[in-house]
């Protein structure tokens, strides 16, 4: 039995130290691609959410103020405001969709126009 080799104190700490290094690394790098796809499904969520509140602003008639069409319960936590600024002579509007989550303040801004028919 004298020829017998094995694991001392030291090299289990450091293996173990080596094992919790890397361990940690990868949950970091857990944690920021989860941050990661959650600001993109918000931002791609807002996207959504900004151009069909754009369409439905295009189809109603021509006024000065507008409001914003009911947004869905898919899109829970989202608000959306409309400012219209009237350009030149008056039959040209811009108008500018915000979108904002209740985590973030602005996630989108969607700027159009819309003539007067």
């Amino acid at each position: 039995m004298k020829n017998e080799k094995g694991f001392t104190l030291i090299g289990v700490v450091i293996a173990i130290a080596i094992l919790g290094v890397v361990g940690i690394a990868f949950l970091n790098g857990l944690a920021n691609a989860s941050i990661a796809l959650f600001n993109t499904d918000t931002h791609a969520t807002g996207n959504n959410l900004a151009e069909s509140q754009m369409e439905y602003v295009k189809q109603l008639p021509y006024a000065s103020t507008y409001s914003p069409a009911p947004i869905p319960s898919e899109y829970n936590g989202y608000s959306v405001t409309i400012d219209v600024t009237p350009l030149e002579d008056g039959n040209i509007q811009k108008i500018i969709v915000t979108v904002s989550h209740q985590d973030k303040q602005e996630v989108i801004i969607l700027e159009g126009y819309k003539v007067s028919s």
